[in-house]
């Protein structure tokens, strides 16, 4: 009898998602067929629980091992070989988070590392590794760069703060990698024009705009965007700016007509002449700074006006920085606020790393490679939206008396939310007296598992 106790409570149970969060992943089921979309469920259930985001790893959070469980392999071949885009499930995740937006929907582009090593490993090479480097020193590390497009808004019910939900993915190969394997080469830039054609193309009817570092603001991006899409980004402090070409007045003269106009004052000298003050809200703090704005053309894209606005800060201890943006009719105030808001991409990247594994997968061949890690990101973005529309109610604060302050959930709480949520309704479903007390046993023994 001892022996048949043990046996049964040896076996997994089966761990599902709250129901709220499930109703939330039924529209992309229309991207994989039923099989394939039900074994993706069970795996973002293990993503939530597991410890170690290994595809088997996965399957045993969820409990989806064992009899008249499907076979291991089967969960594997949802990223290395069944039919489904990962573009289209991002489009589909785009569809739920449009209901939120009102008026110029708010795009971030950025890239981030995610350490890989192997020789096998599709895609991966020496990358520039931006929390092992410093301002003196740039170290390398080997892993696989991602190019990630995602929607800046402020959710309802998260505390009137900025968050990056991310949507589209790129992986960069790098140009000795992509002609061994001969692929096409593409650099990060043009990734990134091709995700915003993607998802522009799809809405035409909508207008973006995209916010992005300088790596993301040279001509390689600013004359390919799409005819519905505006750009805010960096701009070197010494940039050659010139002024709209003059009409062409009195009798036609031999020869074409002036591309460019007068050269203007670059923006470091615009920081030397007089200047305004001005006081932001931004990067969770109060800056103070000096700017300086015109409307000029840069030398790559003479007939494209845009407003160009150099900034001294006074505050920070940071240096003198130019940025510009694509609508010329933007204030100060403006471009330097959305510029801002992009930083709560580097925060999407950092908790898809450090709360749901984005570096974990152990994925070699060029479609597991290319499919698994951006799930990652793609559940960070349907957890926050799920928070906002119905796990705010569920959010008890921690007591964090060191934080007297702190009332806002971050990423890692909507995540605990979801967890503990998910756990509540699989205990209450139970029977607590009889037969029923077993099953909660093993739950709650599989649930402290999962959590050590």
């Amino acid at each position: 009898m001892r022996g048949c106790e043990s046996n049964a409570l040896s076996k997994e149970a089966p761990v599902s998602l709250v129901p709220s969060f499930l109703d939330l992943l039924q529209p992309l089921s229309c991207v994989m067929t039923c099989p394939t979309f039900d074994s993706f469920l069970t795996l973002l259930t293990g993503w939530a629980f597991a410890r170690r985001r290994t595809v088997t790893g996965m399957i045993v959070a969820a409990g989806a091992v064992g009899d008249g469980a499907k076979h291991h392999s089967a969960y594997h071949r949802l990223f290395a070989s069944a039919r489904w885009g990962l573009d289209e499930l991002g489009l589909a995740v785009f569809g739920l988070i449009l209901p939120l937006l009102d008026g110029v929907v708010l795009l971030a582009v950025d890239d981030t590392l995610a350490r890989k090593r192997g020789p096998k490993v599709f895609g991966a090479g020496m990358h520039h590794d931006a929390l092992l480097s410093t301002r003196r020193t740039s170290v390398k590390s080997q892993g696989h760069c991602w190019v990630v497009l995602g929607v800046l808004l402020k959710p309802p019910f998260c505390g009137g703060r900025w968050f990056c939900l991310p949507i589209l993915f790129r992986l960069y190969v790098p140009k000795k990698a992509a002609e061994a394997k001969r692929l096409p080469y593409h650099t990060k830039p043009q990734l990134a024009v091709q995700m915003l054609r993607l998802l522009c193309g799809r809405r035409g009817g909508r207008r973006f705009h995209a916010v992005g570092d300088s790596g993301y603001g040279g001509k390689s991006v600013l004359l390919e965007l799409p005819d519905n899409c505006d750009r805010t980004s960096r701009l070197v402090t010494d940039a050659r700016l010139y002024d709209a070409p003059p009409p062409r007045n009195g009798p036609r003269k031999a020869g074409r007509p002036r591309v460019r106009g007068a050269r203007l004052a670059a923006p470091e000298a615009m920081l030397a002449r007089r200047c305004r003050r001005l006081t932001l809200e931004v990067y969770g703090r109060k800056d103070r700074s000096r700017v300086s704005e015109c409307v000029a053309r840069v030398y790559a894209a003479p007939g494209r006006p845009l407003k160009v606005v150099a900034v001294e800060p006074l505050t920070g201890g940071r240096k003198r920085q130019a940025f510009f943006s694509t609508c010329p009719d933007d204030d100060a105030e403006a471009v330097l606020t959305r510029y801002a808001a992009r930083w709560s991409m580097e925060v999407s990247n950092h908790d898809a790393k450090g709360q749901l594994g984005f570096e974990q997968p152990q994925g070699w061949t060029r479609r597991a490679v290319q499919r698994t890690a951006p799930v990652a990101m793609l559940l960070y973005s349907l957890v926050v939206l799920w928070f906002s529309r119905d796990g705010h109610r569920h959010y008890a604060p921690p007591l964090r008396p060191w934080y007297p302050s702190k009332s806002q959930a971050s990423f890692a709480d909507m995540l605990a939310t979801l967890r503990c949520q998910s756990v509540r309704g699989e205990v209450f479903s139970m029977g607590l007296h009889g037969s029923g007390s077993r099953n909660v046993v093993k739950v709650l023994l599989h649930t402290l598992k999962q959590a050590a």
